[in-house]
């Protein structure tokens, strides 16, 4: 642990509590591994399930898990309904093909048995892309905030790619969540056509334009920024690959915005 960590609870109170949230849908393949991550070290697990038909809310109940099958809002909505549930003193938030590392795992059980003066924790995120666990690409390390103090944080309200507001400080662990990303170039396409989507969708609402240069420029530079800008040519074929899913990804991200907004499908957030 990098730093706020010196032990500020005093000697004889309980030790504090974790809660784990987790929003999923289809998630049969990846669910039981996360989930076997913070078995023993959380007091609870919560799954928001959003229409699965894979199984995977009943293999998050034979794990233990609080399971809540309900509709898909959007991201940052659905993880706040998550967080609503929870009464744990801390809560982190895991995606489903995301799991504690050994490392990240006994930095948490030294948080909660010794308390600290922050109010979250960011970690790094070790993530793969097509069986490679990537080291450049902007993919590493990846700091993120998951692990927060219950009443210190909130998920914004959006439908992908959610991240929390946070009212106090924040330290560093140095143990990675993995993410099991991107297995394949199949599940590749699927993410590059939901995040797109949704993507196109929240900046409509928000009252933004695009055009169809305005999406090659775009594209173009997410491409650039991955490839060479963040050392993507280290990461072999993957990194090259990696790359260009980027640069389709904001490429129909504001092509569908430019569609969107022409034909007038989506009103403005008030």
């Amino acid at each position: 642990m990098s730093d706020g960590l010196s032990p500020t609870r005093p000697s004889g109170t309980p030790q504090a509590t974790l809660s784990v949230i987790v929003v999923a849908m289809n998630e049969a393949h990846d669910i039981r591994d996360c989930l076997e991550s913070v078995r023993g070290l959380a007091m609870e697990t919560i799954v928001f399930d959003s229409g699965s038909t894979d199984g995977t809310p009943n293999i998050c109940r034979e794990l233990g898990a609080r399971v809540f099958e309900t509709d898909w809002p959007g991201d940052g909505p659905q993880k706040n309904r998550a967080l609503a549930e929870a009464r744990g003193d801390w809560v982190i938030c895991l995606d489903a093909d995301e799991r504690l590392s050994p490392e990240l795992r006994a930095e948490l059980e030294r948080l909660l048995a010794e308390g600290t003066t922050h109010a979250a924790f960011s970690t790094p995120r070790r993530s793969s892309f097509c069986g490679r666990f990537m080291k450049h690409s902007g993919w590493w390390p990846d700091r993120i905030e998951r692990l927060f103090r219950r009443g210190s944080a909130r998920f914004t309200d959006v439908r992908t790619h959610t991240h929390l507001e946070i009212q106090g400080t924040i330290g560093r662990l140095d143990g990675p969540i993995i993410h099991i990303s991107i297995p394949d170039l199949h599940e590749a396409l699927e993410k590059t056509n939901a995040y797109s989507t949704a993507g196109a969708l929240t900046m409509a609402e928000d009252g933004k334009r695009s055009s169809l240069a305005k999406a090659l420029g775009k594209g173009f530079w997410a491409f650039f920024r991955t490839w060479v800008l963040r050392a993507g040519f280290l990461d072999g074929a993957e990194g090259l690959m990696l790359a260009i899913n980027n640069a389709e990804t904001t490429y129909y991200r504001y092509v569908k915005l430019a569609l969107l907004t022409r034909d007038g499908k989506v009103a403005k957030r008030r």
